[in-house]
């Protein structure tokens, strides 16, 4: 345990210096010079007060107080320079604290990218990045602060301490013993809230979750229609309340607990004070020497409750930051081979699945079961289904969101998982049923810097949407969605247009359009499904879509039921067939009728 906590500090450190290497040296050199200031002010005080006993009992009284004024202007001197170090500590921690922020928050987004999309559909990952994200991106800094207050504190103390120990050994023996205990009890404290921390983490979340459905625009309408802002206000009242009486009770305790503990302290250091004034009496010390030691005993006294404060903020701290380099460690579940194998380009044979079978994690129920189908190059294919029968699922797995738990999926014969991830996702093109709505501009919505803005407008007018951009007050460069000032906002349908034409604009083999006409009025969707021809020209293409008006057009229709190919043929022959196909056919068209 105690090895794992060296070794979060170590590599705090290694946060702060990777990140911020000038402004860590800058820390340190103030900490050098702080460090000694206090005994220096410690000695000057001695001298004056000596210098001024001796001056009530000189003759030459202008001679002597020359020296004390000039004891007082060298105090005043360390005194300004501790102040000015004091202030600019202030501005390098908080600059310092500013940019490890910034780089750890990077460390969080790339993590945040890079891990597969299984983490994304779990719950204790969910967990892991919230306590990832609401701790590490200050912790670091505060650890690197508190280190080197405690190394200041512990050089102070050190300088102290041999002043006391030309005063007597013992009595600065039973000075450091005595704040041992309170340090014992703010490192059980640091370790027990950090526990119960962890078990907030859910609750935390939970009450998040209802404060962003509150303060959300996506729930703004059914909040106000069924009138459920006072019900989700409620239960984030419950859950705050419960959190705040768990960290008020925790306060009280860990109050009892150090109050016994620095009373002891306390005690100690004013008997200590006490055997001091007694040798001043008995002409043992000098009343510059009583004022020097009673001065030392408060000064320790205060470096001792502040070094064990910081040592307990070290602990503590290392304990949260713990929790960012488990979220760091993730392992990646979908990987690269170590030398990949180029990806045939034109695709000259095609895609196929081969006995592929897969359930999701933490799931009992296989979604695909010994699934098998080929889709030949250039070819449009559609797959249809009742919800929940793997439609989506495959798309994930063609683009190696997830591997199969069995089987193999092949492009040209080759097995994908030979092929690199991010190459095999540049040869597709995808528009999923849940697609993404980007509060930035038109330009950014479909190109996000790729495409010249010829090859952008192109891909608007083959999505239909280059009308819709027109009206806006700033055409392409007009800010989507009202998150920011001068924000104008689309229809649902135009939104979907605007993914259609971002998925367009990329120059890949596979197009894969998940419901691509879900949101579309009929009128749009005819607009559409006349330019799929010129869509899908010299690309292999996949439809997947509950509307079956859509996918009449594509070379092959495959049926999925229950995890399973239950039928494969064109518009014609499984209307013929009279199975699953003509019957989901037959009833979308009966209300046509």
């Amino acid at each position: 345990m105690i090895l794992n906590r060296l070794l979060s500090l170590k590599q705090a450190l290694s946060l702060c210096w990777q990140s911020s290497r000038n402004w860590t040296l800058a820390s340190i050199i103030l900490l050098v010079i702080r460090s000694f200031l206090p005994v220096a002010s410690l000695y000057l005080a001695k001298r004056i007060v000596d210098a001024l006993t001796q001056a009530l009992t000189a003759k030459n009284s202008p001679t002597a107080f020359q020296e004390v004024f000039y004891l007082i202007v060298l105090t005043a001197a360390v005194t300004i320079l501790n102040d000015l170090c004091g202030s600019l500590v202030g501005v390098v921690q908080e600059t310092q604290s500013q940019v490890v922020t910034d780089y750890v928050q990077n460390l969080l987004h790339a993590k945040s990218i890079a891990v597969d999309l299984e983490y994304y559909e779990n719950a204790q990952y969910y967990d892991r990045l919230h306590q990832a994200q609401s701790e590490a991106p200050y912790r670091p800094s505060l650890i690197l602060n508190r280190l080197l207050q405690a190394l200041q504190g512990g050089i102070s103390l050190g300088a102290i301490a041999l002043l006391l120990i030309a005063l007597h050994w013992g009595i600065t023996l039973i000075l450091f013993l005595a704040i041992i205990p309170l340090l014992l009890v703010r490192l059980q404290s640091s370790k027990q809230f950090y526990r119960l921390w962890q078990q907030w983490t859910a609750q935390e979340r939970r009450a998040q979750y209802y404060s962003e459905l509150l303060t959300r625009e996506s729930h703004a309408k059914e909040i106000r229609l069924f009138q459920l802002g006072t019900y989700f206000q409620n239960h984030f009242k419950h859950l705050r309340k419960e959190i705040h009486q768990g960290k008020l009770r925790l306060a009280w305790q860990r109050f009892r607990t150090e109050a016994i503990a620095q009373s002891i302290a306390t005690l100690a250091i004013f008997a200590a004070f006490a055997v001091i004034a007694r040798q001043t009496l008995q002409g043992a010390l000098s009343l510059g020497s009583l004022v020097m030691y009673y001065q030392a005993f408060q000064r320790g006294q205060g470096l001792l409750r502040d070094t064990t404060r910081n040592l307990a903020s070290l602990y503590e701290n290392s304990l949260f930051l713990s929790n960012f380099y488990n979220f760091l460690h993730l392992k990646p579940l979908v990987l690269d081979p170590p030398f990949p194998r180029p990806i045939p380009n034109p695709l000259q044979v095609g895609i196929a699945f081969e006995n592929v079978s897969f359930r999701y994690p933490h799931s009992q129920r296989s979604v695909l079961e010994a699934v098998s189908f080929q889709i030949e190059a250039g070819e449009t294919v559609a797959f249809v289904g009742e919800n929940g029968a793997g439609k989506s699922t495959l798309i994930k797995l063609l683009c190696r969101l997830y591997d199969p738990c069995g089987g193999k999926i092949t492009w040209d014969g080759i097995d994908v998982e030979e092929f690199s991830t991010t190459e095999l996702r540049g040869q597709m093109g995808v528009v999923f049923q849940d697609y993404a709505r980007y509060n930035l501009t038109v330009r950014e919505n479909i190109g996000f810097g790729n495409g010249e803005k010829a090859a952008i407008h192109q891909a608007a007018c083959l999505a239909g949407v280059d009308r819709a951009i027109a009206r806006l007050p700033n055409g392409y460069d007009t800010t989507l969605g009202h998150q920011f000032d001068r924000g104008e906002e689309l229809s649902i349908g135009e939104w979907q247009k605007i993914a259609i034409a971002r998925c367009l604009l990329r120059q890949a083999q596979i197009l894969i359009l998940d419901e691509p006409t879900s949101a579309l009025d009929p009128q749009a969707e005819a607009e559409i499904l006349q330019k799929f021809n010129q869509l899908t020209q010299n690309r292999t293409a996949i439809l997947i879509s509950h509307r079956l008006s859509t996918v009449q057009f594509a070379d092959r229709i495959f049926v999925l039921e229950q995890g399973k190919i239950a039928e494969s043929g064109t518009h014609q022959n499984l209307l013929q067939q009279q199975g699953t196909y003509a019957r989901l056919f037959n009833t979308q068209a009966y209300y046509y009728q």
